[in-house]
Parts: C-alpha cells; structure tokens; sequence
C-alpha cells in the first residue's frame, strides 16, 4: 500500500480529505503534516508538526516516510493574506517549490489546489474559460498564478507528476472556514440556526461559484486515480459544481428557517468577489478525467442545516 503525506491537515480542506484517504488506504498509510495539530484526535494520530517551508524539515520527513503521493495544501488563504502579503508569498510559493523539488528527488506524484482567485477584473465573468486573462488582485490568486505556473514548468522540466484544480468556493459544516472570501457560505449557516440572522460582508446579488466539501474531495481524489495521460492540463483544471448569488442562498436557508433574514454589509472583501468570476467554464475537466459534481444549491442547503443542527443538539444534550 503506497504512503500518502497530507500537508495543511489541519486546514478546511485538508482535515476532510485525510478523513477520507484514510478510508480508502488505511490510518497508518496517510500521514497528517501541519504547523499545528487540529482539534479533532482522529487526525492527531499519525501527524507531523513541521513548516513546509522549511525546505530540510520537509525532506527529512518525505526520507523517514518514503511517500509516494503528496497532497499539498498548506496555504494561506485571500483575506488573510491581503494582512500580511509577505507571508502569503513564503508560504504558497516557496513551500510549494520544497515540495515540488522533493517530489523530483523521489519521483513523487503530486496535488495542489489551486482557485479561481487566478481571475481578475480583466476575466470574463460568464464561464470563464480554461485559458483567458488572468489579472487576479489579491496576493493569493498573484501565488495561485505562480503557483500554477511553476507546476507546469516542474511537470515540463523535470517530469513531475503534478496535478491540480482550481478551487471555487468550498462549503462544509464539519470545519470552520479559514479566512477566505467566500467565507461568508459558510458562516451563514451557523448564524441562521443559532441567531436566525445574519451580517453578510459581500452584497445580496454577488454571485460566486460554490462547491459543497463531498465534491471538493472527490474531486482531488479522482484526479490524482486517473491515468496520467488523461491529465492533459498541467497548471490547472476549471473546476465548478453550482454557482448562486448570496440572495439566493439566504432564500433557500429560509425554506427550512422560516424567520431567518439576512443583512448585508459589504466591506473589503467585496471588491475581492467583485474581482472572480460569476461562472467558470469546467469542460476540460470533464473530457478529461470524467469529472462531475453530485451537489447543487438544495442539497448543499439541506444537507449543511440538517448535520449542524444535529451538531448543537448533540452538544446541547452533552452538556
């Protein structure tokens, strides 16, 4: 059975995704790495505390282990980057070369997500194609482009095996969202079912593309099984599951939370939404390695309100 290293495993993505691979591989053949363990102990078990971009810390770990796959999603996401775009830069670029130069010593295969903060102002809002303008105005869609970039060249130069997708907006119920954008899917959730309201930071009518977590992990997984002369795209795939405007979301919520009502506040980061496309064009994706989404708008809904008021139920009855 093939080892499997999970970096940033303690992030949204990252914690659900080892959940899963270890269902498939087994707990002792998929290994957590993060600067700091999670919350949940399940994930605690078999975890590296290291920096990714401590370049020897990293290669010291990938000699003791001898992975053979690396999911690489340590990274510091759009608002939080915008604090502090130094360290935006050091962490989703030169932690994604250490990786990228061990996974050459070791002839390993490799994920990294990349997302649709690479648009900008200049991109095409309605399906946004695989290859258009790319002109992003954050410094975390500026490291997702060089990201992508120096993907391909390690792919071209040295015959990395490197794959990746471009993230839409992720929604999950079972890990809090990380400083990004379209943070404000998630969060509404909680909001609605403890205080039947909600201060939305971006306008009623923005409209982003979403994707609920089960597909955000099938997708990396499917990906990284396809045969490798499927993968023909070596920056990144498109990738989309639905997209709808905030309206639309807190329209939906009421459906099952009669008396919620939402109030929207933009601030900064509304000139971030304001920046990514409203749609993105995934065929390549779907030619290629047979991609396709399960979740739409009512499922997401539905399935988010019933595990997180099971959730606080549960909690509730506990204490």
């Amino acid at each position: 059975m093939k080892k499997i290293l999970v970096t940033g495993a303690s992030g949204q993505i990252g914690s659900e995704l080892i959940e899963e691979l270890r269902i498939q591989h087994g707990s002792k053949n998929v290994i957590g790495l993060d600067i700091k363990k999670t919350t949940n102990n399940k994930i605690n078990n078999n975890f590296i505390i290291a920096d990714v971009t401590d370049k020897k810390e990293i290669k010291n770990v990938i000699d003791k282990y001898n992975f053979q796959t690396i999911y690489h999603l340590a990274s510091i996401l759009s608002v939080k980057g915008e604090d502090d775009p130094d360290q935006a830069w050091h962490v989703n670029i030169n932690g994604l070369k250490n990786i990228l130069d061990v996974a050459k010593e070791h002839k390993m295969s490799i994920f990294w997500p990349s997302s649709i903060a690479v648009f900008g102002p200049k991109s095409p809002k309605r399906n946004a194609p695989q290859m258009t303008v790319m002109d992003p105005n954050t410094i975390y869609g500026i490291t997702k482009v060089s990201g992508e970039l120096l993907c391909n060249y390690y792919f071209k130069k040295f015959g990395v095996d490197v794959r990746s997708i471009r993230y839409p907006g992720i929604i999950s119920y079972k890990t809090q969202p990380g400083g990004g954008t379209t943070d404000y899917a998630v969060e509404i959730f909680y909001q609605a079912i403890t205080k039947n309201e909600y201060h939305c930071f971006v306008k009623a009518n923005t409209r982003l593309p979403m994707m609920y977590m089960d597909d955000a992990i099938k997708a990396a997984i499917k990906i990284m099984n396809a045969d490798q002369s499927k993968i023909i795209i070596r920056t990144s795939y498109n990738l989309m599951a639905t997209s709808f405007s905030v309206q639309e979301l807190a329209n939906e919520i009421k459906k099952h939370i009669s008396d919620f009502k939402c109030y929207y506040e933009p601030d900064s980061r509304q000139e971030i939404a304001d920046s990514w496309p409203e749609t993105i064009d995934d065929s390549k994706a779907r030619e290629d390695w047979n991609w396709k989404p399960t979740f739409d708008l009512s499922l997401i809904v539905s399935d988010m309100i019933q595990n997180i008021s099971h959730r606080y139920s549960t909690d509730k009855n506990e204490n």
